[in-house]
């Protein structure tokens, strides 16, 4: 694997054998359990971030930092992985196996968006944001409130990615650019592309958007976190179906579903993303300003998807989605998604899908399969 960026070349880290007690505990054959643990190798940065105080400073510094690099990085597409995530979702059937009961055989195609919970990070705990991300892409502080905000993929249904299959990441900064909003303030916006190639070539172009605000001051995150949260987060993740709407509202199926703290954790496991939004109640609160822990926005990608896939298929896959993330959801609230319309064009049908609570959109998306 080919790493770049801020986080610089590899450097051994030996302090701690300057200390008494670890020489002492090596001579007597025992290591501390903090000494096994700290004893790695780090990234040690060769350019430490300057002293950044706009959001057009950090996205400079972002662009100087990754302008014409490359990260590659290769896997192999375990069944596990793809079987754990069908399970969490609720849909233990994946392409008329049972995961529950048998192995993914090989060549089994992984669903749009399932190649999520592969790539995942692999940074050491050290390496890590305060907030438990992955900091890679992130902006420099001040501005290291991260969230999902959209992105576009493209699948190349002719060469989905398989279960078996040696698959290469391709990964490069896109843009890094400073936004301003009159309720947010300044923010850096920051565009990820990541092209995976299978045994047979390019298979998928997955582009990624964050935005990075600054740390919340205290009365900020008082105001926020006083909101209430609307739903049970004690009761199980849910998921149905209302296909006949008799009030006539709707023309298409709607799904309703909500996610406990249990499913938040188990997908931030497969995803193997430590960002605490999603799983530590007081760092939502205290830190970052939310009522609760926050539903992940890939994981409402992953929903919109099989709604479509589920409702509109027709039993093949899109060829691409372009979403938005808007509004935030949290663990324990009901939310829906539903088809809000479908144009036609010469060569494609496009499907907007959204996901929305109380009328508040949460995520939109754009779904697009080629006639």
């Amino acid at each position: 694997m080919v790493e770049i960026g801020p986080k610089g070349e590899f450097a051994a880290s030996s302090e701690h054998l300057q200390s008494k007690d670890a020489m002492r505990g090596l001579q007597n054959g025992v290591r501390p359990a903090k000494q096994l643990f700290s004893r790695t190798i780090r990234r040690v940065s060769t350019t430490p971030a300057p002293h950044i105080k706009t959001a057009a400073e950090a996205a400079s510094h972002l662009i100087e930092h990754f302008a014409h690099k490359v990260t590659k990085r290769s896997q192999y597409i375990d069944a596990n992985q793809v079987q754990k995530l069908a399970i969490m979702l609720g849909r233990p059937v994946l392409n008329g196996h049972d995961t529950r009961r048998a192995n993914v055989p090989a060549g089994t195609p992984i669903p749009p968006a399932y190649h999520l919970v592969y790539f995942t990070p692999d940074d050491l705990e050290a390496e890590l944001g305060a907030d438990g991300s992955d900091r890679t892409f992130n902006a420099p502080a001040p501005f290291t409130r991260r969230m999902w905000a959209g992105g576009h993929m493209k699948f190349e249904k002719n060469n989905p990615l398989r279960v078996g299959e040696e698959v290469e990441e391709h990964t490069k900064l896109i843009s890094a650019a400073a936004k301003t909003s009159r309720s947010a303030g300044e923010m850096v916006l920051v565009q990820v592309e990541k092209k995976m190639y299978g045994s047979q070539g390019l298979a998928l172009v997955d582009t990624r958007s964050w935005v990075f605000r600054p740390v919340l001051h205290s009365s900020a995150r008082e105001g926020v976190a006083l909101r209430s949260v609307d739903g049970n987060i004690l009761a199980a993740s849910s998921i149905f179906d209302v296909i006949n709407d008799s009030n006539g509202e709707y023309a298409f199926p709607v799904r309703k579903l909500s996610w406990s703290p249990v499913g938040l954790f188990r997908f931030s496991a497969l995803t193997f993303n430590g960002h605490k939004i999603h799983y530590n109640e007081d760092w939502t609160r205290n830190a970052e300003g939310h009522p609760s822990i926050v539903v992940h926005g890939p994981l409402n990608v992953i929903n919109l998807l099989d709604y479509w896939r589920d409702f509109h298929g027709e039993g093949t896959g899109p060829d691409e989605i372009i979403y938005r993330a808007m509004s935030p959801v949290y663990g324990g609230e009901e939310y829906q998604i539903r088809t809000l319309d479908i144009l036609e064009t010469t060569n494609s049908k496009v499907f907007e899908v959204a996901a929305e609570k109380n009328g508040v959109v949460i995520m939109k998306a754009s779904i697009i399969k080629k006639t």
